[in-house]
Parts: C-alpha cells; sequence; structure tokens
C-alpha cells in the first residue's frame, strides 16, 4: 500500500500504473527534502495566523519540522519509504505519526502543485547559488591566469588562420567576462524563479483567507507570484529559463574546453596539460590525451539542449496542470547537478594548465603582426589604405619585416586588459542576487 496525498479510500492503483506514473519522480524528491519541511513550516505558521491551527498545534509542528529538516540536513535521505508516493507525503506521514490528527492538518489550503511548485522553487534557488559560487571560483581562477600571463604573447586566429598578436592574459580574460554575462543570465533565471506559488493550491487559489504575503517573507521570497492561475504556469516555465541560463554558461565551458584541446596539440603547442589530466592510448605510446577538456566540451554541449527538451514537453499544454510537468523534474536536476560538476572540474583543470612563453618568437608567426605593420606607416603618415598595399606588396617580395615591439594601450587589449574593471563588474553582478536575504529569513524561519 503507497500513501498517496490525492487518495480517498482503498488503494486501486495497478502496481504497473504506479510505476509508470511516477517513474523517477520518487528519486527527484531526494533533493527536494529539506526544501519541503521549510515551505511546511512556512505554510503552518500562516494557517495558525488565520486561525486554521491553535497555538499548541503550531508549537508541535514547528518542534517536529525543525528535527525533520535537521535529520535530513545531516542525514540526507537515501530513499523515500516504500509506503510513501513523494517527499510530500513522506513529511506529513512523518508528523501524523508523531502528532496523530495535528500531522494531517498541515495540508488544508495547500494542493500538492503548489506544494511541488515551492519545493522546486526553494531548490532551484539554492543550487543558483551554488553555481554562483562555483562559477565565482572559476571567474577569479581566470582573472588570477590573466593578470599572471598578461605578457605571453599567443597567436589570434580568424577562420581558424593566423590573424593578429593575443596574449594569455587577453585569453583567459576574455573567458572570465564571459562569465560575468553568464551570471547576469543566471540573475535573471534567479529573479523569475524567486516568486512565491504558495497558496495558489491546484491553480485556482482556495476560499480560505490565505496570507500568501506572510509566507513570502517567511520564505525569503522576493515577490508573489500574484495570479493564482499563473502561478502554476511557472512550472515548467521556471525550469525552461533556468535551464537557458544553464546552457549559456555551458556555452563558455564547451568553448573554453575546445580552445584548450586545440592549443594542448601538437600541431598548436601552446599549452602543456600535466599528466594527472590526460589519458593515454592501449596502442600508441606516445599519446596523452585531453579528456577531461573533451568531456567538458560533450558535457556542456549537451546541456545546451535541455532547453529544447523542456520545451518539446511542454509545447502545446493548455493552462492548468499535467502530469506531462513531472518529466521536467528528470531533466532539470541532472542538469543543475552536471552543470556544477563542470564549473569546478574547469576550475580545477586551469588551476593545473601550464602555458608556453615566447611562442610569437617563432618565425611562422611573422604574418601575426602585418597590421602592426600597418599602423606604424600609418602612423608616420601614409592612408591606411596605402599602407595596407605597401605591406600586402612586401609580403609578396618576400620584403616585410615583422615589427615585434608591441605597445597597446586600448581599452581591453594585449597592453590594457582592464581586468579590474571586469571584476567589478562581477562583483555588482553577484551582490544582485542578494542571498544574504534568503539566510536571514531561514534563520528567523528556523527560530520562529
Amino acid at each position: 500500500f503507497i500513501m498517496k496525498i490525492w487518495q480517498k479510500g482503498e488503494n486501486k492503483t495497478s502496481e504497473k500504473i504506479d510505476f509508470f506514473t511516477v517513474g523517477q519522480d520518487k528519486v527527484m524528491d531526494l533533493e527536494l527534502a529539506t526544501f519541503d519541511v521549510l515551505g511546511s513550516m512556512a505554510h503552518c505558521i500562516m494557517l495558525e495566523s488565520i486561525g486554521l491551527l491553535e497555538k499548541q498545534e503550531l508549537t508541535a509542528l514547528l518542534a517536529a519540522l525543525k528535527t525533520i529538516y535537521a535529520d535530513f540536513k545531516n542525514n540526507p535521505l537515501a530513499e523515500l519509504d516504500k509506503d510513501v508516493e513523494d517527499i510530500h507525503s513522506h513529511v506529513e506521514w512523518i508528523l501524523t505519526k508523531q502528532l496523530g490528527d495535528v500531522g494531517k492538518k498541515i495540508h488544508s489550503g495547500r494542493s500538492r502543485n503548489d506544494q511541488v511548485l515551492v519545493d522546486l522553487k526553494l531548490y532551484m534557488r539554492a543550487e543558483i547559488r551554488q553555481i554562483v559560487e562555483l562559477s565565482n571560483q572559476l571567474f577569479e581562477t581566470l582573472i588570477t591566469l590573466s593578470d599572471k600571463h598578461k605578457n605571453d604573447l599567443l597567436p589570434g586566429y580568424t577562420h581558424l588562420q593566423i590573424a593578429m598578436p593575443s596574449s594569455f592574459g587577453l585569453w583567459f580574460g576574455a573567458y572570465a567576462e564571459s562569465l560575468v554575462d553568464d551570471l547576469t543570465v543566471l540573475h535573471g533565471a534567479y529573479k523569475v524563479i524567486n516568486k512565491n506559488p504558495l497558496g495558489s493550491g491546484a491553480g485556482y487559489g482556495s476560499s480560505f483567507p490565505l496570507n500568501r504575503t506572510l509566507t513570502t517573507q517567511l520564505l525569503g521570497f522576493d515577490a508573489l507570484n500574484t495570479n493564482v492561475v499563473y502561478a502554476q504556469m511557472t512550472r515548467g516555465k521556471s525550469e525552461f529559463i533556468l535551464a537557458n541560463a544553464i546552457a549559456t554558461l555551458a556555452g563558455t565551458i564547451a568553448r573554453m574546453a575546445m580552445d584548450v584541446c586545440l592549443y594542448n596539440s601538437q600541431n598548436f603547442g601552446f599549452l602543456i596539460l600535466p599528466e594527472e589530466l590526460t589519458t593515454g592510448s592501449s596502442i600508441m605510446p606516445h599519446k596523452k590525451n585531453p579528456d577531461v577538456a573533451e568531456l567538458l566540451r560533450a558535457k556542456c554541449n549537451r546541456l545546451k539542449s535541455i532547453p529544447q527538451e523542456i520545451t518539446l514537453i511542454t509545447s502545446n499544454l493548455p493552462s492548468g496542470y499535467h502530469r506531462d510537468m513531472q518529466l521536467i523534474k528528470e531533466i532539470i536536476v541532472p542538469a543543475i547537478k552536471e552543470i556544477q560538476a563542470c564549473i569546478d572540474m574547469t576550475t580545477y583543470m586551469l588551476k593545473n594548465i601550464k602555458v608556453k612563453a615566447d611562442l610569437l618568437k617563432d618565425e611562422k608567426y611573422d604574418l601575426l603582426f602585418s597590421v602592426e605593420r600597418v599602423n606604424q606607416l600609418v602612423l608616420e603618415g601614409q592612408t591606411f589604405r596605402d599602407a595596407y598595399r605597401q605591406v600586402g606588396a612586401e609580403i609578396e617580395n618576400n620584403t616585410y619585416q615583422a615589427p615585434r615591439d608591441l605597445q597597446h594601450s586600448l581599452e581591453g587589449s594585449i597592453g590594457n586588459l582592464q581586468n579590474d574593471a571586469i571584476k567589478q563588474a562581477m562583483l555588482e553582478v553577484i551582490a544582485g542576487f542578494e542571498f544574504g536575504k534568503i539566510d536571514e529569513s531561514v534563520e528567523k524561519l528556523m527560530n520562529y
């Protein structure tokens, strides 16, 4: 017998149907355990404030919920009890076992629909914080490497042909600034997610005078999902928006990983990956394959497909809840874990990477400096077009000499990286998340 919140009497659902409809939900729900408790605590406080719980009942429920929360925190659930359908019924079952009929009161004014929504939003909010913290560690690594290697020149390419001089400082710094934009996108997703759906019920509200503003404050949400129908419509939409932010981050890492694969190859030879970051061949004794970078590229390219997968599930669904939404949990939870692991591994890889110096002294890179030669002639008084033609002729008749003495002052270029401005931009983006407000609200809730 599986306890179902929606059940009225004897279980008449076959095991085959149970297995098919529940799917991986009980596994995914393990991630929501602590958040379900927080949502229930806020809901109970609100119920007491409108007279649907007695003061002593609230005291007993909060004490029990705090114990359950601590248990889940200190000993994360390995699996849900076999006799419950999901994390929501699991928590209610524990409360009912401990407190009797009082435990059965916590669902008043609440549907599993808005309960799942609030759990998911609290979960995604917390996981976004982890992504931000990991991204900031990667950012700091990139900025440190950019500053360290600002004078180590690197060939710049367009169309995979040598183009103009670059530097490792410029290359590392480019990906650092890319992360600023990535977290800006993630912040947009966070603002959408950090709204309270609790009280919307099954999507049409309740005849109880629920105080939704109170639960918004208790759970540290920025605002309400005001319209109860729209609150339900955010299921799937919130995950889609977060998936797009994850895909944006994944795009940065995949591109960097591809650069590392190229730059580590013998034909390029710009970087050296230490042996612990490479693997060998079963037949070629010389091989040191950049498997970490290759898998980062593949994993992140796969993450870029997640928004489309969610889109295909939600396409053409009318308003209101549909069981289709359950499958999105099986997509977004692993995607969150994957991007976190990829960011962490990228940081580890970069901290152990070795840069080769003096690359551009090789005469095969002479043509990288052709624009420097053109600009040199312009500064001597020629028009740009005449200087361009002259350097072209010099290259054709083999009289061209590469001017390797670079004096760049352009903002954001080789000689003027402007990393302080990039660091300031990242600080401002991270400050915009205001994670401290959440810590304060959870602390107040736990001490209520």
